[in-house]
């Protein structure tokens, strides 16, 4: 059984957390490419961001649909990053998870590795009554996701995995402000909504409680056992 080192961060400005990301991937990366000896480690991060708007390396700008000026007069903080995906909004109320795991070390494959990140999440908003699931065609993990037009977008899930070694990871909505996905086109895709585990039971919920429901099916999942750094 593998050691994960677990980080829970709480609130975390993102460039932060992206900097930190990029350490511990820097370091497995060169372990498994032969430019640094040693052995790489598996971290799971979990926190908050303050308001954020996020682009993937294949994303478009312009399905962020306010300017400059009004990020900075709403206070929203706005990166282009080298995950997978377009852009997404992280904040207050949400919990981000970030793998950076060598999955040969969990002897997984990508698809698989991805596969068990949206069932850990499908499991997680089970706990709260939600029943969720895949879209084909659209990352993430969506609420009436048996209907095209009524599906709703409970988590995102957008990576960086190079010579398998993972980086940035999922946003799982429990009570965020849903109205920050306004100013945006989620993913890149204009025909269906977002929605929270707030909005599905119609009360707030401990993010704590959220992010232990998160770690145990991770354990379950990837066959691994916590330790809290």
């Amino acid at each position: 059984m593998q050691k994960v080192y677990l980080h829970s961060l709480g609130l975390t400005d993102y460039k932060t957390a992206w900097e930190l990301q990029k350490k511990i991937f820097k370091n497995n990366f060169d372990i498994k490419t032969g430019k640094e000896k040693g052995d790489t480690s598996n971290h799971l991060f979990l926190l908050e961001h303050p308001h954020v708007y996020t682009l993937g390396n294949s994303g478009d700008k312009n399905n962020l649909l306010i300017n400059d000026e009004n990020l900075r007069k709403n206070g929203i903080s706005f990166y282009q990053i080298e995950r997978g995906g377009d852009i997404t909004y992280h904040g207050p109320g949400q919990i981000v998870g970030y793998p950076l795991f060598d999955l040969d070390k969990l002897n997984i494959s990508i698809k698989d590795f991805i596969f068990n990140i949206e069932e850990i999440l499908i499991k997680t908003v089970a706990h709260f009554g939600i029943k969720a699931g895949r879209i084909t065609g659209a990352t993430g993990v969506w609420v009436n996701y048996e209907n095209n037009v009524k599906a709703e977008k409970i988590a995102a899930i957008g990576m960086k995995i190079s010579k398998k070694v993972s980086m940035h990871g999922f946003a799982l909505n429990v009570n965020t402000d849903l109205s920050y996905f306004n100013n945006i086109i989620p993913c890149g895709i204009r025909d269906k909504g977002v929605t929270s585990i707030e909005k599905e039971t119609g009360k707030k919920h401990n993010i704590k409680d959220v992010e232990k429901i998160i770690t145990k099916e991770f354990e379950k999942f990837f066959d691994i056992e916590f330790i809290t750094h």
